[in-house]
């Protein structure tokens, strides 16, 4: 039987797990460098955690895992006579569901580290603050950057409501994405106030989240899409024409917030509805913020008043990245959240966190030529292995390279020169050490460099030195 892997997950070999842990390496260390402290969950959830968290078609896109153990051992007769009736099986897999499988792969790292918050609030520091590096699993059609298992880098602080942790997450997104070379990238904020303000001023017809889940779709259906999908949603056309005479407010950050406010009074939105204009204030806020600690990127910065965010646990400030010269979704996306917490019986406790879709951020970076040379080196020196003589004698030498931290190996066989550097050329290992008899009797080893061609012969004292640096 042909070997394969499930649909939408993939294999990585040693060089693309090098050039993945570049990534993590700048989002670790930039997340930790704002006070984030890391932290893991368990792979399975219980579905009573998962379910009900990230809106309907969040739910349809979970991965099931089916009752195992003594599942079927424990029932008497037919399984599903017994346990699935046909009432049941009418009802749909709903009602199915909990008598078959009572865990799930996580979805996202949110909603388990809010279950966590909840498990361990006795023994956490408020504010607290959490990065997590781990995959998470959704149920969807693969395609290009969209995959069944992928990576995400989550950071939230939950126990306040500080819009000062919105502003450090603009902050870090730039930062994270100016280490990884990328300099053509939109940050865009919304608010969801905001958002409830605008389905304020239509009137009331159909319901919130049908017009959040459309307009989070007009980048990938356009306006018609969106159009066609409200109508069957019960939005009439005097509806969609405010609708989308809000969403068309144009100009810089600061002018959008001014516009939208005016725009609002003339679509009936009075200062009564403190959503709408809570959200402005909100997000003027966070711009006065980001001032105040010079951000100077302001450009890549876009208030756009379309971002809604699908995940339905949203409630404030919400975030999504786009790198402008790729054609790839978003990289990053994230927002405010008052409820999360709420429903594993501790409410009140607000929280606000982002998240880095490693695997997209690879392709932006695959596709623009932008992972250093050296991403891939694991290996930084060969040292050639000339017959078994050789073999013992330079022992001692690849002990002191390893201790000064040099990640070094030593040609497993002794064999032809040829051979040996082909290897090291084949491995991306940019040095070579040799040391033959006459080497030795001088106290002396030969380096190397495999990019020039050039060899030096130094003391080892001097390569250890070089290549420490």
């Amino acid at each position: 039987m042909k070997p394969s892997i499930p649909q939408g997950t993939r294999d990585f070999g040693p060089a693309v797990v090098a050039r993945r842990n570049y990534i993590f390496g700048i989002i670790r260390r930039t997340f930790e460098k704002f006070g984030y402290a890391p932290l893991e969950t368990p792979t399975l959830e219980n579905l009573s955690v998962l379910t009900g968290k990230y809106g309907e078609e969040g739910d349809q896109l979970l991965f099931k895992v089916l009752n195992s153990g003594n599942f079927l051992k424990k029932q008497k007769g037919d399984v599903v006579k017994e346990e699935v009736t046909p009432d049941d099986l009418l009802a749909g897999p709903r009602q199915v569901l909990p008598k078959i499988a009572e865990k799930g792969l996580r979805y996202d790292l949110t909603v388990p580290f809010a279950r966590y918050v909840v498990m361990n609030r006795g023994t956490l520091t408020f504010p607290f603050k959490r990065y997590q590096i781990q995959p998470v699993w959704r149920a969807d059609r693969p395609q290009r950057g969209r995959y069944r298992e992928f990576y995400q880098c989550d950071a939230d602080v939950v126990g306040t409501d500080s819009l000062l942790c919105e502003a450090e997450i603009v902050l870090m997104m730039c930062e994270v994405l100016n280490g990884l070379g990328l300099t053509e990238f939109t940050i865009k904020i919304n608010h969801r106030r905001v958002l409830s303000a605008i389905y304020h001023a239509l009137g009331g017809e159909g319901t919130e989240t049908a017009l959040f889940t459309a307009i989070d779709k007009l980048d990938k259906i356009g306006q018609d899409g969106v159009e066609k999908e409200l109508r069957d949603k019960g939005f009439g056309d005097d509806a969609l024409g405010r609708l989308f005479a809000l969403l068309g407010v144009e100009g810089t950050f600061g002018e959008k917030l001014e516009r939208l406010q005016a725009a609002f009074v003339t679509a009936g939105v009075t200062p009564e509805n403190e959503d709408g204009y809570k959200g402005l204030q909100d997000l003027a806020r966070v711009q006065e913020l980001l001032q105040g600690f010079g951000f100077a990127q302001f450009d890549h910065l876009d208030f756009d008043v379309t971002l809604a965010r699908g995940l339905s646990y949203y409630t404030g400030c919400i975030f999504e990245i786009k790198i402008n010269n790729v054609n790839m979704g978003s990289v990053s996306g994230g927002g405010r959240y008052d409820n999360l917490t709420g429903a594993f019986g501790l409410p009140g406790v607000s929280g606000v966190g982002f998240s880095f879709g490693v695997d997209r951020l690879y392709d932006c970076l695959e596709e623009l030529q932008l992972f250093p040379t050296d991403a891939t080196t694991t290996t930084r020196c060969l040292l050639v292995n000339f017959d078994a003589e050789s073999e013992t004698a330079v022992l001692p030498v690849l002990r002191q390279l390893r201790e000064a931290g040099i990640a070094s190996e030593l040609y497993p066989e002794a064999g032809k020169l040829k051979k040996q550097f082909q290897y090291a050329d084949q491995k991306g290992i940019p040095y070579v050490l040799l040391q033959g008899s006459e080497e030795r009797a001088a106290g002396v080893v030969k380096l190397k460099t495999m990019q020039t061609g050039e060899e030096r012969t130094l003391p080892l004292s001097e390569v250890v030195a070089e290549l420490s640096n």
